[in-house]
């Protein structure tokens, strides 16, 4: 019997054929690390499952890799559901990967710390950017689910605490796919026509998936974006989602978002009679120190005699002129004693006092003082002051 010679193609085809046909390799659970993981521009993820002694090759079709919750890296441990086949081209078997699930914790929790590490190296959660609540608002934006327990608490705390702010509904839904996108339009909606003073956006509590339209990054950054103050209010105290980091204050339910958003009215109404009643008690004491200030001041003098006053700085003014005349003529006297001790200086030393006595000064025609006769010649004009007068000369000769 002659042997069949088989085509590359038919070799790889019939394999395919029974692996395709083995039921226990159609629907795999396969745990393994990821490794060369490549995103193409069709939209196909391809990468490789690994473990410590050995590999496999994977592929997730477009279709496959919308779905995922989270964004799988290099290195992270999964769970990858598919089908094991052959693709005939490259004679490779593979495993066509329908779904990844984190290994050790759900992929929703995966999902949460990689975004939530993403807006904090944004600074999403920068406590710079939150802005504060208005102390007194008017109105109170509420975005959340019309139909849920948490809305009819919030208005209800609300008419109780704070009655005269005006409440304003923006129905979403807060679960499922449209969840995200109706709360975003929401928050714009309320921003861009200032319907509101300060907004509350949240839902009653529930499981990690019930509460992960709070957890999508479009809500987180209308949140950061918003203009109006935002309070977060999903859940109970220990849910915890993306929006309350980023909100500009988080509420542990919705119900104390209520109670943040708004003052007490009672306590309010109790505050403003404690504080008329010490303006009161203020007005009445300053009243009754002016009383005595004005009874001090009714039994002075000037009150009973208010020309008395007047005499008495007559009296004062008066002393006060016989004292600066005394200064002034001490001064004027002073001055004189020092003007004639100056002028018996003066004449002691003056040379027309010398000259009155018989002598007198030769002069160049200039006016310089002859103290010698090599200072003119023969013939030189010089003038000569007396005791009285002076005397224009010729100098004849000179010793």
């Amino acid at each position: 019997m002659e042997q069949r010679i088989y085509s590359v193609a038919e070799i790889n085809g019939d394999i395919k054929k029974l692996i395709d046909g083995a039921p226990e390799l159609g629907a795999v659970l396969i745990r393994g690390e990821l490794s060369n993981y490549k995103i193409y521009p069709s939209g196909h993820h391809y990468f490789t499952l690994k473990d410590s002694e050995s590999s496999l090759r994977c592929v997730m079709f477009k279709g496959s890799a919308v779905k995922l919750r989270f964004r799988p890296e290099n290195g992270m441990k999964v769970i990858a559901a598919g089908r094991i086949s052959v693709f005939p081209r490259d004679g490779a078997y593979q495993l066509y990967c329908g779904d990844l699930t984190a290994d050790g914790v759900g992929d929703l929790h995966v999902a949460f710390e990689q975004l939530k590490g993403k807006l904090w190296k944004e600074g999403l959660f920068d406590e710079s950017h939150k802005k504060p609540l208005p102390p007194y608002p008017r109105r109170i934006g509420i975005i959340t689910s019309s139909a849920g327990a948490a809305v009819h608490d919030m208005i209800r705390i609300l008419r109780r605490r704070y009655p005269i702010a005006k409440v304003i509904l923006l129905p979403v839904r807060v679960q499922g796919v449209e969840a995200p996108p109706e709360i975003v339009g929401a928050i714009k909606y309320a921003n861009r026509y200032q319907v509101a003073d300060v907004l509350i956006t949240g839902r009653g509590g529930g499981s990690l998936e019930d509460l992960w339209a709070f957890n999508d990054e479009r809500v987180a950054r209308a949140i950061y974006d918003s203009e109006l103050p935002v309070i977060s209010a999903v859940g109970h105290e220990p849910d915890v989602t993306i929006s309350d980091f980023v909100a500009d204050r988080r509420a542990s339910t919705p119900s104390n978002a209520a109670e943040i958003a708004v003052p007490d009215m009672a306590e309010l109404l109790r505050w403003m009679h404690n504080a008329s009643g010490r303006m009161s008690q203020g007005v009445r004491n300053t009243l009754s120190r002016e009383q005595k200030r004005l009874s001090v001041l009714e039994q002075k003098r000037v009150m009973a005699d208010p020309t008395a006053f007047l005499q008495d700085r007559r009296l004062q003014l008066d002393l006060v002129y016989q004292r600066l005349l005394a200064a002034e003529k001490g001064k004027v006297d002073a001055q004189a004693r020092r003007f004639a001790s100056l002028a018996a200086s003066l004449d002691a030393i003056s040379p027309l006092k010398v000259l009155g006595r018989g002598y007198a000064m030769a002069q160049t025609a200039q006016g310089e003082v002859l103290r010698s006769s090599a200072q003119v010649s023969a013939g030189e004009k010089i003038r000569v002051v007396l005791g009285e007068g002076s005397l224009d000369c010729t100098v004849n000769d000179k010793e």
